[in-house]
Parts: C-alpha cells; structure tokens; sequence
C-alpha cells in the first residue's frame, strides 16, 4: 500500500490527503496563490487609475458606477465567447493562450498610464477597469475551471477547500506587496502591471505540469465511463443563461436565492462606491491641506493615494478571509448550520452600515467595509457552495449559471441607477446614500430568512427538486 509523503503529511493539517495527491495539490495551491497575486497587483491600480478618470459632468462616483454597470454587460458577452473558445481549444491551450493574452494587455496598458509616457488619454482609466473584469474571467475563473475538471467529485470535495486558502492567501499577499512597494516609493504606481505579469507566467508552467502529472489518472478515469454521457453532461449542454432566468420565476427555492444574490451584490456595490466616494473627498482635502497645486501634481497625488489606500485595504479584507475560511467557515457551518453561515454576512451588513449612517469618516468606513468585504470573501462564499447541496442536478445547471450572473449583474444595475437618481435627481449626502443601504440590508436578511427556510424544507427526506 502507498505509504504518505512527508508533505502530504504536512497537508493532512488541513485536509484529508491520500498517497500519491500531494504533489498535484501542492501545485494547485501555489498556481491559485499566484494568480491572485497577480491580480491583487492590477486591482488597486485599476481603483487609482479611475480616480484621475475624469468625464465633464459626472462625479467620481458616478464614473466608477457605470463603469461598474458597463462591466457587467460586457462580462456577459465576454463570458459566451470564452465557452465557445472552451469548445474549441482543449484546457492547457485555453488556459495558456488566455494568459498570455492577459499579460499582453498588461503590457499595453503600462504604456497607456496616465502621466507615464503620455498625457491624460480619454476615457483610459474606464477602459482599464472594463478590462481588469475581464481578466477575473479570463484568468481567475478559469482555474476554478480547470481545477474542478482536473478534480473528481470524491477529490475535490477533500481538496478544493486547502487550495481555496490558496487563493485567499495569494490575495493576501498581492495586497501587501503592493501596499509595502507604494508607501516605500520602491517602484512606481505604473511598474505593478509589469510585475504581475511574473507571477502568470509561472502559472501557465504550473498548469501544464499538472496537466502531465495528470494524464494517467485521467485517461485510467476516461476508460472507465468511456460510452455514455452522464446526466450531468446531458443537462450542461442544455443549459442556458436564458432558460435558467425563466426557471428561476417558478421555482420558489431558486426566487430566494436569485433575490438573496441580488441584493448581496447591490449592497455591496453601493458600499464600493460610498467607499470610493469617502476616498476621493478625503484626498481632495488632503491636497488642500498640503498646498498641493498644479493639475499633473494633483492628478499624481490622487491616484497614489487611492492606489496606495486599495493596497491597503485588500491586504486587510484577504488576511481577515484567509483566517475566518481556515478557523471559522467549517466550524461555524458544523455547529451553526446553513442558516448561520448565510445570515451572517447580512447581520454584519447590517451593523455596519448603520455605523457608518452615523460616522461617515474614512477611517470608520474603512473599518465596517474591511468586516463586511472580509465575511463576503469566506463565511458568504463557503454559504454559496453549501446553497446548493441539496438541489437536483437539473436546478444547479440550469439555475446556478442565471443566479450567478444574470442577478450578479442586475445587483450591479440596480447599484448604477442608485447612483444616478441619488447624485442628480435626490441630490443625496454620503451619509443618506448610506441609510438607503440600510434599508436594502433589512430586505436582505428576510430574503435570506425565507431562504433558510426553504432550504431546511428542501433538505429534508424525501422531499425532490
């Protein structure tokens, strides 16, 4: 019998390892640490390059909105054409070409910065944002992709939660370094596109490593469930975005969790955009408190420090994920059960967004998104995955793929018109965009009450879905 590395020894501290998986988790996990390093680069700077992103006759606020709400259209059409080049390609080509693809556009955009070799260019900032969500879907969710693929049911039960720390700790660790190199002026705003780009080239040898390591295991697997397609398989090819939606208004079960996702995503959103807002108000001040003057000196000033702040910012929210996914999320779902693990992002929600209703200041708010960004990243994310145990193969393939991106992005529409009409028709303060947000936490939780329960009746024996 296959004796346990040393390693996958070491690995059992997190999971339940057998002979022989300890090398391909070990690269799956540091593929996963990685990719969001990488991507915790690009993502304060896209935050910095927006800031200084001006369009005559709209706020900052409302730039990052609808840009936000751009975004997800685009996210739409972009996702239909990377399934059908999934039909095309096989998964080490898909992943290799889309990566390089990414790295080049990175490369693009470090000549396109703002004040780097070129004056302010129009509408770059926007255009930047649109792609860094593009680069979550080319990049970040293909290797979920390719992980659930290289992974049987039995074994991606046992390992996906050790490579998911992977990921957290990755973001963690981008969030850092960014942190660390902008305060410290060792490399410049502009250079951090250029150092992500590292980090993905290891992943596509990464990847293909796998993928050899791999090939035995899974050509023994394709001799044995050679000659028929799954029911699974059957009902995938099916599926569509459009007839899920149509599903999700006659299945009582898939209404809530459409609706709990909704607002989930709006009232994160609309806390993005008070927190940019905050941000930006902050740094106006700041510039004038230190007699910063001059366009070029203030355009700079703003988008380090916004850069600077989302460093920051991410590097908590991922350090606080990474320790509530590996100490609270399996514990809190053992003792607590589904109905904890759902509900307590919203009663947090809840909490601090009243805090910030009263206290409105950056640092306050800082504080209360940190805890709700943080919970949304692990305790939420581990309640999406649990959601669906129970429900029939037919409803997760068919409903699954509207929820997660039909009513991900009406939540980001919905966030875009609360700016629109708060900004230019209710002409709100900060502190009035943020009891509005209230208001959409309380219709959140009872969504997620209702939910809970219609889980419990779903779950129960005998009853089918």
């Amino acid at each position: 019998m296959p004796q346990l590395t040393t390693t996958e020894r070491f690995l059992r501290l997190f999971t339940e390892v057998k002979p022989g998986e300890g090398g391909t988790a070990v690269m799956m996990f540091a593929n996963v640490f990685l990719i969001l390093l990488a991507y915790y680069f690009i993502k304060p700077l896209r935050e910095g390059w927006i800031a200084v992103s001006d369009i005559e006759g709209l706020s900052k606020m409302e730039v990052k909105a609808y840009s936000s709400f751009v975004q997800s259209i685009v996210l739409l059409f972009i996702v239909g054409w990377y399934a059908h080049l999934a039909d095309k390609w096989d998964r080490v080509t898909l992943f290799t070409r889309a990566t390089l693809f990414c790295i080049s556009n990175m490369v693009v955009f470090w000549f396109l910065q703002p004040n780097f070799f070129f004056d302010k260019l129009p509408l770059s900032g926007v255009i930047y944002y649109l792609w860094v969500g593009m680069f979550g879907v080319f990049v970040v969710a293909q290797f979920w992709t390719f992980c659930a693929d290289v992974y049987t049911d039995e074994r991606g039960k046992r390992m996906l939660p050790f490579i998911a720390i992977g990921a957290t700790s990755g973001a963690a660790a981008g969030s850092w370094i960014v942190d660390q190199l902008v305060n410290s002026g060792i490399l410049p705003t502009e250079g951090l596109l250029l150092v992500a780009t590292l980090p993905l080239f290891i992943s596509i040898i990464l990847v293909r490593m796998v993928e050899q390591r791999e090939n035995q295991l899974r050509a023994a697997a394709d001799e044995h469930t050679a000659g028929g397609e799954s029911p699974d398989e059957a009902v995938t090819e099916k599926a569509s975005i459009w007839s899920g939606a149509k599903l999700v208004l006659v299945s009582r079960f898939l209404l809530l969790a459409a609706l709990v996702t909704l607002f989930t995503n709006w009232v994160n959103t609309n806390g993005e955009n008070l927190l940019f807002r905050v941000i930006q108000e902050t740094l106006a001040l700041q510039a004038q408190e230190q007699a910063i003057t001059g366009e070029r000196a203030i355009l700079e000033f703003v988008r380090d420090g916004t850069t600077a702040f989302y460093g920051n910012f991410y590097f908590w929210v991922n350090i606080i994920a990474l320790l509530l996914q590996a100490f609270v999320a399996s514990r809190l779902l053992k003792y607590g059960g589904f109905a904890a693990i759902l509900l307590i992002l919203p009663v947090i929600a809840l909490t601090s967004y009243t805090v910030m209703a009263l206290l409105p200041v950056l640092a306050v708010v800082k504080m209360m998104k940190i805890a709700e960004n943080s919970t949304d990243y692990s305790l939420n994310n581990t309640s999406r995955h649990v959601l669906w145990l129970p429900v029939s193969s037919a409803m997760k393939f068919h409903g699954k793929p509207a929820i997660d991106t039909l009513y991900v992005r009406l939540g980001d529409g919905l966030a875009a018109i609360t700016v629109l009409v708060g900004v230019h028709v209710l002409a709100l303060a900060t502190k009035e965009f943020f009891v509005f947000n209230i208001f959409l936490v309380i219709c959140w939780l009872v969504a997620g009450i209702l939910l809970v329960r219609e889980h419990r009746r779903i779950s129960a024996p005998g009853v089918q879905q």
